[in-house]
């Protein structure tokens, strides 16, 4: 395999995932929708999704040798997710991943697996009016 088999080796390895994640986290941080979802300290919930996203787009199985399989949608169920969360998380995450200099199909790709993502973890039914 050469360097551009994965979108892993694309983006340039595992510094690019972990200045993603900072740059998704620190956003979480000022969020009035997502904080109250996470635990106070956003080191590990950063650490996890850092490991999960290398290991998901190709680079290290850091994430499956430490924490098993990665079960999204069990890991997720405890919190309450609907659209205004699902709309908030992606808003962040396409941010951080515009922020982070990819070609337009390596972007789209990604902008494309989150939409779907966080879809798929909405867990809470839609308000009705």
């Amino acid at each position: 395999m050469d360097d551009s088999s994965t979108l892993f080796n694309r983006v340039g390895g595992a510094e690019w995932f972990d200045d993603l994640a900072t740059g998704f986290y620190d956003a979480v941080a000022m969020d009035p929708i997502l904080r109250p979802l996470y635990p106070d300290d956003l080191v590990a919930a950063r650490e996890h999704l850092r490991d999960f996203l290398i290991q998901y787009w190709g680079g290290p199985t850091t994430y499956s040798d430490s924490r098993g399989h990665p079960r999204l949608r069990m890991r997720h169920v405890p919190f309450a997710i609907g659209v205004a969360e699902r709309d908030a998380w992606y808003s962040h995450m396409a941010a951080a991943v515009q922020a982070g200099g990819l070609r337009d199909e390596d972007e789209a790709e990604m902008l494309s697996y989150f939409a779907n993502a966080a879809t798929h973890l909405i867990n809470e039914p839609t308000p009705t009016m």
